[in-house]
């Protein structure tokens, strides 16, 4: 059993498509997992074919008072998925004042899926909000994904990280010397740095498009590839040590 939280070091590095690609991977290798949004953005839905319009999840279930299993999908047999839900803006901005108000029943939500999945993936937004602070601690590990880029470099050195986390490096160009050359930095530098890189890849992108994980829409692509490469190290380095 481990409970996985992958977070973005910035906007826009791919936390989110690789939690669901990384429940696919999982799935595909035969292990029973479940992804769960818990960022207010709403988006990780959108990887597992959920109808645009539906406000279903487990933030609409607690502002409305409704038990959040209701909002848990399955999306094929061992895959499951919580979205957040929609808000109106009221909501929106009461959730981003008032965290504590939605934070309080994870530790037991968590512990009871425990018994449930041996694979629990959250999807934290990027970002050191008290939302954040109050989720990371419920994570076995915590995959903190980095893209090659001076944004990425700038906020890995001025950022303090829990000592349970490990960095993946995401959308990887290996004809970029700029790209090599961080590439390097962090792996002399950087403690915890994952030995395997996934390369950038326009399947990733088509696969949002498409409302599918990356491996179920391109297994042969290269990113699918890598992700299964990653799902194989997971097993033995992120289950057995959580």
């Amino acid at each position: 059993m481990a409970v996985i939280a992958l977070q973005s070091v910035r906007g826009g590095a791919g936390a989110t498509s690789l939690t669901a690609a990384f429940a696919w991977a999982l799935h595909q290798l035969g292990e029973q997992a479940i992804a769960i949004d818990l960022s207010a953005d709403n988006l990780l839905r959108m990887h597992f074919n959920m109808a645009v319009g539906q406000p279903r999840g487990w933030l609409r279930a607690a502002i409305d008072g409704l038990p959040w299993q209701q909002s848990a999908l399955r999306y094929a047999p061992g895959l499951d998925f919580v979205p957040a839900g929609r808000l109106n803006d009221d909501e929106r901005m009461d959730f981003f004042r008032h965290p504590e108000k939605y934070s309080h029943a994870w530790p037991a939500q968590i512990e009871a899926l425990k018994k449930l999945y041996p694979w629990i993936l959250l999807d934290v937004p990027s970002g050191d909000t008290p939302w954040t602070r109050a989720i990371l601690p419920l994570a076995d590990r915590i995959l903190s994904v980095v893209t090659p880029d001076a944004n990425c470099h700038i906020r890995l050195f001025q950022q303090t990280f829990p000592a349970n986390t490990l960095f993946l490096l995401n959308q990887f160009s290996p004809v970029s010397k700029a790209q090599q050359d961080l590439h390097q930095l962090w792996v002399n530098s950087l403690n915890n740095f994952i030995p395997l890189t996934l390369h950038r890849d326009e399947a990733v992108a088509e696969a949002l498009m498409s409302k599918q994980p990356l491996g179920e829409y391109r297994p042969h692509s290269l990113a699918a590839e890598g992700m299964i490469t990653f799902a194989n190290w997971a097993l033995i380095n992120l289950r057995e040590r959580a």
